[in-house]
């Protein structure tokens, strides 16, 4: 994940907390604010110390954010995105907590529409 699509500050995060929106389910909660003035989507991940020491909050960042990056061109653009990570995603494989980072963006309608911006199947000309 690049640097400039990163959420640095306590600011950031919390302006996302407070006016965001938000879905979780068992391993993750998400939130998220929409922000204009980014061209591409910007991401911060919060894992509290009841996760694990510090090892353990660190590696789950990095499987977060590597997740993330894998889909990036999935996620619509111009947002502010926050994952919690919760207890429940340690014991997952990094398969299964793709598919829970990809379930709580699907219900949280931040997937763009397959073949819209392609011009696939779904668009007729």
């Amino acid at each position: 994940m690049q640097k400039k699509l990163r959420l640095r500050n306590r600011a950031e995060f919390t302006r996302v907390y407070r006016h965001g929106k938000s879905f979780a389910n068992r391993q993750l909660v998400l939130y998220w604010f929409p922000k204009r003035d980014v061209e591409q989507f910007r991401m911060g991940v919060s894992v509290s110390k009841k996760v694990g020491n510090a090892v353990v909050r660190n590696r789950m960042r990095r499987l977060m954010k590597e997740i993330v990056r894998q889909h990036a061109d999935e996620i619509i653009d111009h947002l502010d995105l926050v994952f919690i990570v919760r207890k429940g995603a340690l014991d997952l494989e990094y398969k299964e907590l793709e598919k829970s980072v990809m379930h709580v963006l699907r219900k949280s309608s931040l997937l763009k529409r397959k073949g819209r911006e392609t011009g696939g199947p779904g668009v007729r000309g």
